[in-house]
């Protein structure tokens, strides 16, 4: 996979390299630079860093990363947050693109991150999320690099609250055990033939707490929804509105919002391709929209062997994620991507979390999949790519 985000502390990550987030002066403090040198062995790392000196804000060091699962430890010096009137967010951009340079340079084919500058520096987290994003799409755009992004903390993800808000509506509408229990029985009936309905959880499974059992039905209902809504609504507050700009440059679900709606597809459109394969109408699609094979996979966050495998192999069966992934990279809408998906044998479904995330940002015409695996990540949904 070329990004994805975990929760986990960095010094169990495996990667070539581990960034951290270093003091400008040859010593250690507390928060991730602590827990990176004790994971490292102290006092080996701190002689090794001491020969690199002082580092400079946004500048890395490199060292060895002796006892952690890396090969190197990157020491890259964050700003201190001065309200952001100071060069900071430019700073911590540095950080990470030096960082990533420094990898290709040294030919690695991973590296993980931390939030730069969030702890004790006090960088705001929401502007650190959508700086970090930002610089590694671009460069994943030229380059082929594996980037992890490591939080620790629900903190660290927050999405403006139109998003989020829009998000939560889509899924409430579209939940199917909401919506047959309201279509078929109602919450009057419910109530009349002495009948409740079970509460949700993120598995489906049923809520048995016997307190709950006692509340009046209409209280036991509402407790169940917004179960399910809280499941849903957690910190995701980044401002979108930098993240996703449509062509016009005007937020993207403001702006995609007031886009007319797509036109709808002829019989002879959905009938001309019936009998090629999902390969072969990944090939050809990304021929008719005009794009490069490159250009795709990378958008798709996957790597070049695996497009390799399946431009070779036109009865290639992906894996859900994967075509759903490419449908996002080629930009379908809706219908072309119910297509394309059912080509390799897969449907959304209204009983999926995953899959009303998926159309919602579809139907927004949001196709960044850093954005779109940020709010899978937090919904505690599988990312998209390889």
């Amino acid at each position: 996979m070329a990004f994805r985000i975990v929760r986990n502390d960095i010094t169990k990550v495996k990667a070539d390299a581990i960034v951290n987030t270093a003091n400008p002066e040859p010593v250690y403090m507390e928060g991730t630079d602590s827990a990176i040198y004790n994971a490292a062995g102290a006092e080996r790392l701190l002689k090794e860093r001491k020969k690199a000196g002082r580092i400079e804000e946004g500048e890395v060091a490199v060292t060895p990363a002796f006892d952690l699962d890396a090969k190197y430890i990157f020491h890259t010096v964050g700003p201190v947050w001065n309200g952001g009137n100071e060069g900071e967010r430019e700073i911590v951009r540095n950080c990470y693109l030096n960082c990533l340079n420094k990898a290709k340079e040294l030919e690695l084919e991973s590296i993980a991150f931390p939030l730069i500058s969030t702890g004790i520096y006090g960088f705001p987290k929401a502007d650190a999320l959508l700086t970090a994003t930002s610089v590694f799409s671009s460069f994943l755009a030229e380059n082929e690099l594996d980037i992890t992004l490591v939080v620790f903390d629900n903190e660290s993800f927050e999405l403006s609250d139109k998003i989020y808000a829009g998000i939560d509506r889509y899924i409430d509408e579209n939940y199917v055990e909401e919506k047959t229990a309201e279509e078929y029985f109602g919450m009057a009936s419910a109530a009349a033939c002495g009948a409740r309905m079970e509460p949700l959880s993120a598995a489906g499974a049923l809520d048995e707490e016997a307190a709950e059992d006692k509340l009046p039905e209409e209280e036991f209902i509402q407790r169940q929804r917004e179960r399910r809504r809280g499941l849903l609504r957690n910190r995701f507050k980044a401002s979108v509105e930098k993240m996703q700009p449509c062509n016009d440059g005007m937020p993207a679900v403001q702006a995609c919002a007031a886009m007319p709606a797509q036109k709808e597809r002829s019989l002879e459109d959905v009938v001309k391709n019936v009998s090629e394969s999902w390969s072969e109408s990944l090939l050809r699609l990304i021929d008719e929209k005009g794009f490069t094979d490159t250009e795709v996979y990378k958008r798709a966050n996957v790597d070049r062997k695996l497009f390799s495998k399946i431009r070779s192999n036109k009865d290639y069966r992906p894996k859900k994620n994967t075509a759903v992934a490419f449908a996002l990279a080629l930009k379908l809408n809706a219908d072309e991507t119910k297509d394309f998906l059912r080509k390799a044998g897969y449907a959304f479904s209204p009983s999926s979390v995953f899959d009303l995330i998926i159309e919602y940002f579809i139907e927004n015409d949001v196709y960044d999949l850093m954005v779109i695996n940020m709010a899978l990540f937090e919904h505690g949904q599988t990312q998209l790519g390889d």
